[in-house]
């Protein structure tokens, strides 16, 4: 997916056209990819190792779930044709039992994906409100809110990681207005989240409810004690977990398709907005299933999480060290302060971007590209995305291309 931040300006129609001929042109933009092998991936005759998959713990190519699929679609078909307001398989409730558990929520509502979410679930909870958004929140969460604001909330962003800011917003809104506050869990191009527990007690202190989309962190961070071996914490149960902090308040929004490799996302809230959002949220009424074996490998993959995912972590998270320690080594600058798998790298000029496509596809390294509009001019660059899958040595390869772009194309601290 291309990086987007709505504070971005728009593009003219000529600007955009350009730049992705360009970024198309330079072998990492808008590919058809032919094979995968592993964390290779074949496009046309040319093999690459691929930096740009969001499949962070490996499920995507675990034989364990992969051999899951079979008997449930065997029990089930390729995709029994109900919208959930008509009937869900077993397999739904099944995962909300256990994803709600994992969660340590009161509840959870399972959906096909997170923008269907965005789309339908922020105008619900609006209410007509006023919503106070993360100006740097993800594209997707802008859009429910454009929506929202369509059917009569009003619609104020706020400073990005700026407690006090959406503080003094929210003391303005007159007594009794509903208020929705919307942002990221584990930003989708920095890695890192917000201080989630300072911006929790401000939402009770104005009686607003917090909107969090943790579609990078589920699966990845967690609850924390003491001793953990990493900064990931255990178990993989997102955000508001990983602060200590319970779902007073709080609507999170998570989704399968990145640390679980499936097609599938969630909103764990209270049962009450649950039974709320089953008669409002239009892809619970009204849209198809996920394919039966998406809901297998969900299945398949809670279990797994139980029984390894923390070995999982703790190998992601020393893959990602390895990156991270080598760019402080180079000083090469990346805004990641968290240690999550998710490494922005921006470039010294924003116009070389084509030309480092160019050569890192002559290297073969297949990366998330951050380009203008879609990120501000002083953040272009690329994303590297770590994953459990990838080896040691397509690390070392990565290490090496890296220390030879270096200080002529890399930002330097």
């Amino acid at each position: 997916m291309v990086p987007n931040s709505p504070a971005a300006p728009p593009a003219t129609a000529g600007t955009a056209y350009r730049s992705v001929a360009e970024l198309t042109g330079a072998g990492l933009w808008d590919q058809v990819i032919d094979e995968i092998d592993g964390r290779r991936i074949r496009i046309g005759d040319r093999w690459l190792v691929d930096w740009a998959s969001c499949n962070y713990l490996g499920l995507d190519l675990d034989a364990e779930i992969i051999d899951s699929i079979d008997a449930q679609v065997r029990r089930w078909g390729t995709h029994p044709s109900w919208s959930r307001m008509l009937g869900s398989p077993r397999l739904y409730p099944m995962i909300e039992e256990q994803l709600t558990a994992l969660l340590g929520a009161e509840d959870t509502l399972l959906l096909p994906t997170i923008s269907q979410i965005h789309l339908s679930v922020i105008p619900a909870l609006a209410r007509g409100g006023h919503i106070l958004l993360d100006s740097r929140a993800h594209r997707t969460i802008y859009d429910g809110c454009v929506h929202a604001r369509g059917l009569g909330a009003t619609l104020t962003r706020f400073r990005s990681g700026n407690a006090e800011h959406l503080a003094e917003l929210l003391s303005a809104l007159p007594p009794g207005t509903p208020a929705l506050v919307c942002m990221d869990g584990v930003n989708s191009m920095t890695g890192n989240t917000p201080d989630l527990a300072r911006f929790a007690a401000v939402c009770r202190d104005y009686d607003a409810t917090l909107y969090v989309d943790d579609a990078h962190g589920f699966g990845i961070i967690g609850e924390r004690a003491a001793g953990d071996a990493t900064s990931y914490g255990r178990r993989g149960n997102a955000v508001v977990r990983h602060y200590g902090l319970d779902y007073e308040n709080i609507v999170l929004v998570g989704g399968f398709s990145k640390a679980y490799s499936s097609m599938l996302a969630f909103i764990a809230c209270s049962t009450r907005v649950k039974e709320h959002l089953k008669i409002t949220a239009p892809p619970y009424l009204y849209s198809g299933p996920v394919p039966t074996a998406a809901l297998a490998t969900a299945l398949k993959g809670l279990e797994v999480n139980e029984v390894r995912g923390d070995a999982l972590r703790d190998d992601l998270h020393r893959k990602t060290r390895r990156v991270l320690d080598h760019l402080d080594g180079l000083g090469v600058e990346t805004p990641n302060e968290s240690g999550y798998p998710l490494v922005q790298i921006p470039l010294r000029n924003p116009d070389d971007l084509p030309a480092v496509a160019r050569t890192l596809l002559e290297r073969g390294v297949y990366v998330t590209l951050a380009p203008y509009p879609g990120v501000p001019k002083d953040q272009v660059g690329f994303r590297i995305q770590l994953t459990s899958a990838h080896t040691d040595e397509q690390i070392d390869d990565l290490l090496v291309l890296l220390s030879d772009l270096g200080t002529p194309l890399l930002r330097r601290r």
